[in-house]
């Protein structure tokens, strides 16, 4: 491997949340795999633009250029064959905040939103923190994979006006494929709901998977689509507050854009801009090899977990660096099974129920960081 994904970075005292547990109620001995950055440094290039422009020595507003249009379009391009136009993109500070901006632009109070759980929680916050009705058509697990409950879907989809797709998922790892995510759509289209499509982990999947972008597969599906997308999952960025939203339908763009205006914001961050340009510039390679070293940490969990927890199982994901672990042969109440996680094995994960319906007797651990850490953190598991 060129690029170094076992040196271990220390990450306290750099204002990480991650790294911060007692402000936020954990003991100070936790080993923390919760929230999803990774502890991974970004690659080189996108270190030496940043700091090429910090020498610079002025910050002052900035707007995307030329070079920074080509370098996203053609890796949409060459990663997923999609061609998109540089009028269809918005720039904002994250997926989540454009989550809040398109419920808030393409629903009124009390419409429904629709979302498949268990779910990244702030998809449930979205719709509840801005009033809406959240219905929720809840996953079906079975044989240690998820699927989706397509009638329910459908009988769901009918009372909705708008439905958050997330692909791939999070927190359960599946990669859509082409019929799931085509049958989803037709439905949509049949009851007139339009989309919103998370796609913040697409650049991370496990072979033979592909990621699909969903508006890409029937141009029908791109009239109703907004696409969120982002480099901060793929290159350890989140930091950065950078985001690129895809909307191809005019009127659609431009009720999100009124609604971004509405909150008073404009121009991004200079710095969020310089390091997309940079990862989608010369990012691919490093990217290639992180994906074989996450993989190689997956395969390293699932085998332990099998030889010695076998009552805690890894819902083996199609794509993302999150493991979901299925801990229901435990025998324990989600209150009980937090506890010894926090207290026991002194680990620092996402609890199951905060992703909603399905999530209890689960919790969700960050993969993405030096093999070393994880190996401290399985054996940790142990004591559960």
């Amino acid at each position: 491997m060129k690029y170094d994904f076992d040196t271990l970075i220390e990450r306290k005292n750099t204002n990480s949340i991650k790294y911060d547990p007692a402000s936020r109620g954990k003991p100070e001995d936790v080993m923390s795999l919760w929230v999803a950055d990774m502890d991974f440094a970004a690659p080189p290039c996108v270190e030496d633009a940043l700091t090429a422009r910090a020498k610079h020595g002025i910050y002052g507003y900035s707007e995307p250029g030329a070079s920074y249009y080509s370098a996203v379009q053609n890796w949409f391009k060459n990663r997923f064959d999609w061609n998109t136009e540089k009028e269809w993109l918005c720039i904002t500070p994250g997926v989540v905040s454009a989550l809040y901006l398109a419920v808030r632009a393409f629903t009124k109070q009390e419409d429904a939103v629709l979302i498949q759980q268990p779910v990244y929680y702030p998809f449930a916050s979205s719709v509840q923190k801005t009033g809406r009705d959240l219905l929720v058509n809840e996953l079906v697990y079975r044989d240690g994979s998820y699927a989706i409950d397509f009638e329910d879907f459908e009988n769901q989809i009918k009372k909705a006006k708008l439905f958050i797709l997330c692909n791939p998922h999070n927190p359960v790892g599946r990669v859509w494929t082409r019929d799931e995510l085509l049958r989803m759509g037709e439905i949509c289209l049949r009851y007139d709901v339009k989309v919103i499509a998370d796609e913040i982990h697409q650049d991370i999947i496990f072979s033979p998977n592909k990621h699909l972008v969903f508006t890409a597969l029937d141009n029908r599906f791109a009239d109703i689509t907004i696409t969120c997308t982002a480099p901060s999952k793929t290159f350890n960025l989140a930091g950065l507050n950078h985001a690129n939203i895809f909307i191809s339908n005019k009127d659609l763009r431009s009720s999100f854009k009124q609604e971004y205006e509405s909150c008073g914001l404009s121009q991004p961050n200079i710095m969020g801009l310089i390091s997309c340009e940079a990862a989608y510039t010369d990012g691919a390679e490093w990217l290639d090899e992180l994906i074989d070293y996450l993989k190689g940490n997956m395969d390293f969990l699932d085998n332990f977990l099998q030889t010695n927890i076998p009552k805690i199982k890894l819902v083996k994901p199609q794509g993302t660096y999150l493991a979901w672990l299925d801990c229901r042969e435990l025998g324990l109440s989600s209150k009980d099974l937090n506890d010894a996680i926090i207290n026991k094995a002194k680990l620092w994960l996402n609890d199951g129920p905060m992703f909603g319906k399905g999530g209890s007797g689960f919790q969700r651990m960050n993969a993405a960081c030096p093999r070393s850490i994880l190996q401290k953190a399985t054996l940790c598991l142990s004591y559960v």
